[in-house]
């Protein structure tokens, strides 16, 4: 096997560490100042010239005018750009929208495709993913309320949604609802439908309010309605009743961008981390690095971050040469391993920065507190937990009725 990186991915990385250093961390202190919606104009001058380095929604392939990296390449320029919270949004590569790209990619006419994906790919248009409900629990995908009923040449829309990540501003919603109650598997009871948000009967009630921030633009959670919303039967994405297997499509390379993501925000509290424990003295002469605990954080954070990465790297690469339902153990794996690293490394980063952890002077308090959703959202840990173990134990022979 070669470790090393091939001559694309290393150009790949240099490009987007220097672009990300230079341009994106000088207006880290502003986001914690302002919030992100007071830096929509600046960040639109940056996307700008993201554009002009090639890298722009770098995942998008060159049939749909992408740069046309691979999984595997994403996943690195997925790193880079992981540490700045500004970085996937600059380069048009955040969640939802490269989720929703890659569902119309995969699954969209060549109508919605024009309409929806075009502008999403040149970042004119942004959108959002409605699927997550506050009356049911998120960990069970196919346990939904919100239905889509047939009216003549229309779907009738009816339900309640929250996180749907970006509402505020998205110009549509791809929203999973009930269009076949009576399928007797629940994984075909659901449909995704795209819904112009500026759809009669869709609503955003509100931006929910997430660790004590509320958002906005983008960066923000939203709480939505849909009262009887009419759409087009043609707005249905893929057939009727495979709203479940879009979203596991979906779902697998999502978490190889999420992963990386976090590995990239490992390697940025990591650097302050060891920045700050070899220049910071508790008495003259005698840096806070010399204490043994403090190098035992450093050691193990440097241990699971390197093996957190081998671990995704594998994933996306079982994912593009053997398809996301062969490497759905790996893509479990990664998802509580990666998160998991993401909490300690960034705990062991705040402890070691002491009171300067915790002003917004360095990312780590934001990360730590927005992060902590990794954890829950794309599976919880304990859903992929069992997942694993139940995948294993049926190779020994377990059955389970």
């Amino acid at each position: 096997m070669d470790f090393s990186d091939s001559p694309r991915v290393a150009a790949v990385r240099a490009q987007a560490r220097e672009f990300v250093t230079n341009e994106l961390i000088p207006l880290e202190g502003r986001l914690h100042a302002d919030g992100f919606k007071a830096l929509v104009p600046v960040l639109a001058e940056k996307r700008e010239r993201a554009r002009q380095t090639g890298l722009f929604a770098a995942f998008v392939p060159k049939s749909h005018g992408g740069p046309g990296l691979s999984l595997t390449e994403f996943a690195h320029l997925s790193e880079e750009l992981g540490k700045s919270p500004l970085g996937h949004y600059v380069f048009n590569c955040q969640a939802p929208d490269v989720g929703n790209m890659e569902i119309l990619m995969e699954f969209g006419t060549s109508a919605q495709q024009a309409r929806f994906l075009g502008p999403l790919i040149r970042g004119d248009s942004r959108s959002c993913f409605a699927m997550t409900e506050p009356e049911h629990a998120g960990s069970n995908p196919v346990w939904l309320s919100t239905s889509a009923k047939k009216d003549g040449g229309e779907w009738v829309i009816r339900g309640h949604k929250w996180f749907t990540t970006g509402a505020e501003g998205a110009a549509f919603a791809i929203v999973m609802a009930v269009t076949h109650p009576e399928a007797p598997e629940p994984h075909q009871r659901a449909s995704m439908i795209i819904v112009p948000t500026e759809t009669e009967g869709f609503e955003r009630i509100c931006n929910l309010s997430i660790m004590g921030d509320r958002g906005g633009d983008w960066a923000s959670h939203a709480e939505v309605s849909f009262q009887d919303a009419r759409v087009p039967l043609e707005n249905l994405l893929g057939g009727e009743g495979a709203g479940f297997l879009i979203a596991q499509q979906r779902l697998g390379p999502g978490r190889i961008h999420h992963c990386m993501r976090w590995i990239g925000i490992c390697e940025r509290a990591f650097d302050l981390m060891c920045r700050h424990a070899a220049t910071r003295e508790l008495a003259p002469g005698k840096p806070l690095g010399t204490r043994q605990i403090v190098q035992q954080w450093i050691a193990e954070s440097r241990a699971e971050i390197n093996a957190a990465r081998l671990m995704v790297l594998h994933a996306a690469w079982k994912i593009e040469t053997q398809g996301v339902y062969e490497a759905r153990e790996e893509i479990s794996l990664i998802k509580f391993t990666v998160a998991r690293t993401l909490q300690r490394v960034l705990d062991r980063a705040l402890q070691t920065l002491g009171g300067l952890g915790m002003t917004d002077d360095t990312p780590i308090a934001f990360w730590y507190a927005h992060e902590r959703a990794a954890r829950i959202y794309d599976g919880a840990d304990e859903v992929h937990l069992e997942t694993v173990a139940k995948r294993v134990l049926k190779r020994y022979g377990m059955t389970q009725k």
